[in-house]
């Protein structure tokens, strides 16, 4: 079984030892760095860019650089999504994020993790877990989001969170580890 196998299947890999993954992630490298020092007034060729890079992308979204990812390829953003600068994924696992999403400076939405065992992450062993956000969702700035997380519908992190385990729709979250600290209605806020 290669490595990309065992991270489709959720199982410990070892992306250092295999070269199809390596050169991957070395041709993301290559594509953010030609991103992020496209100018402001290169719109249709940034936009270009990421929908050669990304798995999925609405018609409507906006990246202000800079952008960093591991693949690119894993994620998967919806209809009208707007990232502030310094927006971080590692994305050895799926992200997918939908509708209407904002997203704030210095954001980091991680897949990847490694094991607990110092010999293991010695031998540069990680493990993949995908995150999901829902439709509609403000993530605040400097918010931390870890591997299998999901965010769901209507829900705001706040500022500085660290999300570590799923957040449900309609929620107000915040802190670290990030907690849901109130329901969120239809009132106007």
């Amino acid at each position: 079984m290669t490595e990309k196998e065992k991270v489709a299947k959720g199982l410990i890999y070892n992306p250092n030892c295999d070269a199809v993954l390596q050169e991957e992630m070395k041709q993301a490298r290559i594509k953010t760095y030609e991103y992020n020092l496209l100018s402001p007034e290169k719109e249709d060729e940034k936009k270009s860019l990421l929908k050669g890079l990304l798995g999925k992308v609405g018609e409507n979204y906006t990246f202000i650089s800079p952008f960093y990812c591991d693949y690119g390829y894993n994620i998967e953003i919806g209809e009208n999504f707007f990232a502030n600068m310094n927006f971080v994924v590692l994305d050895g696992a799926k992200v997918q994020i939908g509708d209407n999403v904002f997203i704030a400076p210095n954001v980091g939405i991680y897949t990847a993790g490694h094991p607990l065992d110092a010999k293991q992450r010695r031998e540069g062993l990680e493990y993949a877990k995908p995150v999901t956000i829902g439709n509609d969702v403000w993530i605040g700035a400097n918010v931390t989001i870890l591997p299998g997380v999901t965010i769901g519908d209507n829900s705001v992190i706040g500022a500085g969170s660290v999300v570590t385990k799923d957040i449900p729709a309609n929620s107000l979250a915040v802190g670290n580890p990030c907690r849901v600290i109130r329901q969120i209605g239809n009132e106007a806020e």
